[in-house]
């Protein structure tokens, strides 16, 4: 069974080589919650394949993908966080930068839980 550190090195591998659906398939519980900021597109859902929804959501918005970086993991027992930096570009608006906090909890070589921390822009 995979550590916490373990976990987060090869989340942070697969992720930095735009492997994501792979980093879901091979790291993620069944039974994963997910919970981004209050007034996101999706604020909370549960499940690998709700999760994977979501992704796809989020892909079929974005127009192109420039770059994506991360920070080193910061581990504490059970839970790893990161610092997410993308260069994209959304379909119908400009080239822009985000940045985030991901949180996340590891069980039994699993990761069982991911929180968000972004600003959400202001509604159109």
């Amino acid at each position: 069974m995979k550590t916490t550190q373990e976990v987060a090195n090869r989340l942070l591998e697969l992720c930095n080589s735009f492997q994501f659906d792979t980093a879901i398939e091979e790291l993620y519980s069944d039974n994963i919650t997910s919970r981004e900021p209050n007034g996101a597109m999706i604020e909370y859902l549960e499940g690998k394949e709700a999760v994977i929804e979501k992704g796809k959501q989020f892909n079929d918005m974005v127009e192109e993908f420039h770059g994506f970086e991360t920070s080193e993991a910061i581990v504490a027992g059970n839970h790893f966080s990161v610092r997410m930096k993308m260069d994209i570009t959304m379909k119908g608006g400009p080239r822009s930068a985000m940045e985030e906090i991901a949180l996340y909890e590891v069980k039994e070589g699993k990761i069982v839980s991911e929180q968000f921390f972004y600003e959400v822009p202001p509604k159109e």
